[in-house]
Order: structure tokens, then C-alpha cells, then sequence
């Protein structure tokens, strides 16, 4: 049996807008804040979740709703945030997404090395 049947491929997904200069895009970290904020209510408590800082969790909200031309988040001020319709549906979609072309990466790799 051959040792590269212990490994696995880890594949990273990424949405942009290809009409944007700016080279932020949708991944797997934007994700888990918007995950964050999706199951706890709050974007502070996302970004503390993750070990990050709410700064810079704000800057990087902003700079990929920018790039991609599309609210992320309602903001309530002291009372948290939530996604807004858009960002449920593009958050949903990486995710399928993302499950999807890892197990068919998976099951390749391993069609070849077996």
C-alpha cells in the first residue's frame, strides 16, 4: 500500500468579481466571519470567535463587499449585525460549494494514487 493513500488534497475556494480591481475575494476566511455573525448575532463576537480583531474584521467586511459590489452584513449598531439576503445566499453557495469540490478532489486523488 502505497504511503499517498494516507494524504489528502485540500483545495481553497475563492468568489470574485472579475470586473473588480481591488484583490479581495469571498474565501474561506470571509466565510467563517460570516459564519460567525450568521450563529452569534454580532460581527465583534464573530471576529473574536476566530481570534481576530474586530478592526480588522470591519476593514476586511468592507474591502470584499466593496470588490464584490454587495452588502454582506445589516448593521444594527450596539444591537450586532446579520447577513442580509445576499450574503446568506453567497455564504450557502461557498459552502456547497466548497463541500462539493472537496469530495470530488478527494475521491480523484485518490483514483490516481491507488
Amino acid at each position: 500500500m502505497s504511503k499517498l493513500t494516507n494524504l489528502t488534497p485540500s483545495i481553497r475556494l475563492s468568489i470574485k468579481n472579475p470586473n473588480s480591481e481591488s484583490g479581495s475575494v469571498f474565501g474561506r476566511g470571509i466565510a467563517d466571519l460570516c459564519l460567525g455573525v450568521r450563529e452569534k448575532g454580532s460581527l465583534n463576537a464573530a471576529a473574536k470567535s476566530i481570534g481576530m480583531a474586530y478592526s480588522k474584521a470591519w476593514r476586511i467586511i468592507k474591502e470584499t463587499e466593496a470588490a464584490l459590489e454587495i452588502q454582506l452584513l445589516n448593521r444594527d449598531g450596539a444591537h450586532g449585525s446579520s447577513l442580509t439576503d445576499e450574503g446568506n445566499k453567497l455564504l450557502d453557495s461557498y459552502l456547497e460549494i466548497a463541500k462539493r469540490v472537496q469530495e470530488a478532489a478527494e475521491k480523484e486523488f485518490h483514483r490516481l494514487v491507488d
